[in-house]
């Protein structure tokens, strides 16, 4: 799978680690009993905002000039919304995986996705359209700051913290990528185990969907 990790930023956490799970054939829909089933569960055992993970990445996040207290690493920012969200059926299903492993999991939209995922420090003029005060704008992130993007902009300012519009997961995708991040304490045995869990979500939501996977950690 194409996946790329650029060396300035392993350079800045050489324990980074990601499972990218691309998903085809998604039939997602509004969040239902089983969906909030997961949420509900998954809140329940939830770890408090001091989890020595959540605070892994809030270091990481002070090593690109980010201050995480105002801006909150996405797993940071989940555990102190109780009860979780309910946005749809396959947000949902990775939300409730999030939680239950205090990782970062993100979702994209393949069919409005361009080119190669790629993890890079900010030159500071890629393309971010986000949302302010209701209305679609373009932003930029900071020179420095670490992104995912592909070829068209910016799908995720800081590292986790906010996806971008265009690439979100609606109830409409059928073809998604899932980014599950982690970085030490997190074994990297958990992680495969929280890719697997989230893979038997979404086969309750949609049982034929076809999956491909590939893991980059450190080693």
């Amino acid at each position: 799978m194409d996946i790329v990790i650029d060396p300035a930023v392993t350079a800045l956490r050489p324990d980074f680690g990601v499972l990218a799970v691309k998903v085809y054939g998604l039939r997602n829909g509004p969040s239902d009993d089983r969906s909030r089933g997961w949420l509900a569960e998954a809140a329940q055992g939830a770890a408090g905002p001091d989890h020595e993970r959540v605070e892994a990445w809030r270091d990481a996040y002070r090593g690109f000039g980010a201050k995480p207290q105002r801006t909150r690493p996405s797993v940071d920012a989940l555990l102190r919304r109780m009860p979780l969200p309910e946005i749809n059926q396959v947000v949902d299903a990775y939300n409730s995986i999030s939680v239950r492993h205090v990782l970062p999991v993100g979702g994209e939209d393949l069919r409005h996705y361009v080119g190669v995922a790629r993890l890079v420090r900010a030159a500071g003029d890629e393309v971010f359209d986000t949302v302010d005060k209701g209305e679609v704008v373009v932003d930029h992130p900071e020179i420095g700051e670490v992104v995912w993007r592909d070829d068209h902009g910016v799908t995720c300012r800081r590292w986790n913290w906010r996806q971008c519009v265009r690439t979100r997961i609606t109830e409409e995708t059928s073809d998604a990528l899932f980014l599950l991040e982690r970085l030490e304490p997190m074994p990297v045995e958990e992680l495969s185990l929280a890719g697997e869990e989230l893979v038997g979500l979404l086969r309750e939501i949609t049982p034929d969907i076809r999956v491909e996977s590939s893991l980059h950690v450190p080693g």
